[in-house]
């Protein structure tokens, strides 16, 4: 290699302070040296970036050469094992392949009703504090909505016996505590997979579909270990992305009356008591403009890492391979050389397609790719 093509980009002399806030830390070190940047960040050598093209290169053009690892995969494997979030290469496609028919159009469309029962009743607890004045705790009240959707669509008919032992997930912060008492679900998982069988039950939800696929090489079912795995991997995932985005956008609502009047006037075609049905829902574009910026703001992954398996290039710059690969969603989304007033709430943003694709993934709250 010449040495045009190894040039290194600049980034900040001092290493990353456990006691400081990493994203704070990382925003000033943004401001600094712009869309890519080296950094050591708990020990590794890190490769930050906030561009668009270069997370579709790592992402979806050499999406390959770049592994699920680092510090945030490290943390959720500690918590979940070899699940499909941290597993990689064929492992990780056949797990996939087993999981994937819980989430086809039907499969999704099939928890509608679970998912608008809940909305409705936590609709009428809200009803019920607004007349009597009495304040609400809306992320505790947001999160239990969310776990308890995320609950019956994977266990369906078993969720009352399953919900108790999961309120953990919306009442306990992330700790080494709730590490512990997270990991021992497994069991309860175990016990009603167990119980389904002995009682040839095929349930139409989220375990009952995932328990009847089959391993597309032996034909053999997921062992109840990676089953427990996966499904409290589903569970967490699940529940922390949707609360997240639903609490921030209560947020920026409380703090933008403009928006919420527009979006009040939206939903005031519907008769009283009605709910829009899952086929309907393009017939409320200010809702799903208000969605879109609540989670280009506040994306519900804000962090995502990789690490380089071979030597590449990303920008004109050399990235030796083992390179840990930082992309910031929270970054790429306020990114100012492709947002307007990227700080600022405005829904109305998202009010035609983008005409220009050339920075599509400077919206990736979910990243993209195989791994989206």
């Amino acid at each position: 290699m010449t040495s045009t093509e190894q040039r290194i980009p600049a980034g900040p002399a001092d290493k990353y302070d456990t006691a400081e806030d990493l994203l704070t830390w990382m925003s000033h070190s943004v401001e600094r040296f712009g869309d890519i940047y080296q950094a050591s960040i708990y020990g590794n050598r890190v490769y930050v970036i906030t561009a668009p093209d270069y997370v579709e290169h790592v992402l979806l053009t050499n999406w390959q050469n770049y592994i699920r690892k680092g510090y945030a995969i490290k943390r959720i494997s500690m918590l979940l094992g070899n699940g499909i979030i941290s597993s990689n290469g064929e492992f990780w496609i056949n797990q996939r392949r087993m999981i994937q028919p819980a989430f086809t159009r039907k499969a999704v469309g099939s928890q509608t009703d679970v998912m608008i029962a809940a909305n409705v009743e936590l609709l009428e607890k809200w009803k019920s504090a607004a007349r009597s004045e009495t304040s609400v705790n809306v992320t505790r009240d947001v999160s239990r909505m969310v776990l308890k959707v995320v609950l019956t669509a994977i266990f369906g008919a078993d969720y009352a016996t399953i919900a108790p032992h999961f309120d953990i997930v919306s009442e306990k912060s992330r700790s080494l505590e709730f590490a512990q008492m997270f990991t021992t679900l497994g069991k309860v998982i175990v016990e009603v997979a167990a119980q389904r069988r002995r009682g040839d039950v095929a349930a139409a939800d989220i375990l009952g579909w995932v328990m009847q696929a089959r391993d597309r090489n032996h034909g053999a079912p997921m062992p109840d270990t990676q089953l427990a795995r996966e499904i409290m991997t589903l569970i967490v995932a699940g529940h922390e992305t949707t609360s997240s985005v639903l609490n921030w956008t209560w947020y920026l609502l409380s703090r933008h009356p403009r928006v919420d009047a527009r979006l009040a006037s939206e939903l005031d075609g519907l008769r009283a008591g009605q709910v829009p049905a899952i086929e309907n829902l393009p017939n409320f574009p200010y809702s799903c403009q208000v969605s879109e910026e609540a989670m280009r703001l506040y994306p519900p992954l804000w962090l995502m890492t990789r690490r380089a398996l071979q030597d590449d290039q990303i920008g004109g710059y050399f990235v030796p391979a083992g390179t840990e690969i930082y992309i910031s969603p929270y970054f790429v989304q306020r990114n100012p050389r492709f947002w307007q007033a990227p700080n600022n709430f405005d829904p109305a943003r998202f009010d035609a397609p983008d005409p220009d694709d050339r920075n599509r993934l400077k919206m990736c709250p979910f990243g993209a790719g195989p791994r989206n």
